[in-house]
């Protein structure tokens, strides 16, 4: 090729593989977010809406069938379609070509199969429905592995209910804390999205060709039929959700769909970078699952890369992006149906997909091979010393000080808390508690309450508590369901 690119380059008939987006590149997120899931929906909505019109005795006995077989997807050319959506600005156009050619083929007894392809429908109406059909296969599939992740979730913090770790607040040590409410919390947000997820509704569209109806007012006139409940017969035929009325340029179902999976990638992400510092060697709190091939460096063979939690923080970073998008051709649905706003929607719905259910497969795997580290979490713990009390400590003794030099009992423990800082680090546990014997008589604060004062164990608040009112308030996340995703 004269222009300098491989003859090679774009020859793949695979579409899009994932090279770049390696948190997605999966057989199952190929087969429900590709170009080819993307194609069957379409000619799915199609052929339910050819059984809707024949049950509903608007197009002829037998049709339903031969527009079926039509619409296998297998007997389409993907890229021919792509290429030739150019004519008309969207795919329908063109597979709607293919299609009636492939009915009237296939209509050997002359029915007449063809009335029942696209009558009184826009291709508006097939692909936003098309859409929200893939988006319903791959929200299942999402929220399996979900249900499998807070499952892991849920048996990390009742068997780390009592491991201590420490806390940390702007990046430094705060409070003593336990790992279990920590796995609490990450279940929480996990548990939250995917609820928020699970109750969304998926809309099917029929509006015809300006949203009113008309089509379909004709095409019921003679009927006890309308064209209300042909789109909620479509509805069902799906195992989409109904609406009320047509939604071509009121875009919730999309942006609130948008925002549910850039939730769950929230939470995700939340998790991810938590692990990714918890697993640094200097903290060496926690580990990924071994697999082999995993974690290698191209240049140092003795690294051992966080990459499940890589990935999913990627996914998590480019959530945001998608959504705005969404919203932003949500803002400029102009007139009765839109221009160019429509057609940005697609892609971004359709990575942000992608995106999701990827990162949840590596979610998934990752929660449910954790390697927890508590001697590590106790080490980490103990390098601040009894100094990590000194709230608990102001809190229980400062009431018994009096008043001194001006300085009331809180101020008087600021003052230990301050010179301890002076002392080197290695120093300030000891120092602490010197100053602390120093300040406060032993009449005042016996030495059996001075160390369970500074016990971080005595210091953890409602943790426990805490961590079972999130597990009870989301407690049809805490246990895995049978019937998860099957991941390769």
């Amino acid at each position: 090729m004269t222009s300098g690119v491989p003859a090679s380059f774009g020859s793949g008939a695979g579409g899009d593989a994932g090279l770049l987006s390696p948190v997605s590149a999966s057989p199952l997120v190929a087969a429900l977010t590709g170009d080819r899931p993307v194609l069957a929906a379409i000619l799915a909505v199609e052929s339910g809406w050819a059984a809707v019109l024949e049950k509903a005795g608007l197009a002829p006995a037998g049709s339903a069938a031969v527009v079926a077989s039509a619409a296998e997807a297998g007997r389409y050319d993907l890229a021919d379609v792509a290429l030739r959506a150019q004519g008309g600005g969207n795919p329908v156009i063109p597979l709607l070509s293919d299609l009636r050619k492939h009915v009237t083929a296939l209509d050997t007894e002359g029915i007449g199969a063809g009335k029942a392809v696209h009558t009184s429908l826009t291709s508006q109406d097939v692909l936003d429905t098309a859409l929200m059909l893939m988006a319903h296969t791959t929200v299942g599939a999402v929220l399996a592995d979900v249900k499998r992740t807070t499952a892991a979730l849920a048996a990390l913090a009742e068997q780390h209910a009592d491991t201590l770790c420490v806390g940390r607040s702007l990046t430094q040590h705060s409070l003593p804390f336990t790992f279990g409410l920590r796995a609490a919390q990450w279940f929480q947000g996990v548990a939250a999205a995917g609820r928020q997820l699970e109750n969304l509704e998926l809309p099917v569209q029929f509006g015809g060709a300006a949203g009113t109806l008309a089509a379909g007012t004709v095409l019921t006139a003679d009927s006890p039929a309308t064209p209300f409940t042909l789109a909620e017969s479509l509805a069902s035929q799906l195992g989409l959700a109904a609406a009320p009325a047509p939604w071509h340029t009121n875009r919730l179902a999309v942006t609130s769909l948008g925002h549910a999976l850039a939730s769950v990638l929230d939470a995700f992400g939340k998790i991810a970078a938590d692990v990714l510092f918890l697993s640094r060697p200097e903290v060496a709190e926690l580990a990924e699952p071994r697999a082999a091939g995993r974690g290698v460096s191209s240049a140092m063979p003795q690294k051992q890369n966080p990459v499940l939690s890589v990935l999913v923080r990627s996914a998590a970073l480019q959530g945001p992006q998608l959504v705005a998008q969404l919203h932003l051709a949500a803002a400029n649905f102009n007139d009765e149906r839109p221009d160019g706003a429509w057609h940005t929607e697609w892609p971004a719905l359709r990575h942000l997909l992608a995106l999701t259910l990827g990162a949840a497969g590596h979610l998934r795997e990752l929660t449910e091979g954790l390697q927890v580290f508590p001697e590590a979490m106790r080490r980490n713990l103990d390098l601040a010393g009894p100094l990590l009390l000194a709230e608990g400590v102001s809190a229980a003794v400062s009431p018994l000080l009096e008043e001194k030099d001006g300085r009331t009992g809180k101020q008087q423990l600021q003052d230990v808390v301050d010179r301890t800082l002076q002392a080197p680090s290695a120093e300030q546990g000891a120092t602490y508690r010197k100053l602390l014997r120093e300040a406060v008589p032993a009449g005042l604060l016996p030495d059996l309450r001075l160390d369970e004062l500074l016990d971080p164990a005595s210091y953890l608040g409602e943790a426990g508590g805490i961590s079972r009112r999130i597990l009870a308030a989301y407690a049809d996340f805490a246990t895995a369901t049978p019937n998860g995703a099957n991941r390769g």
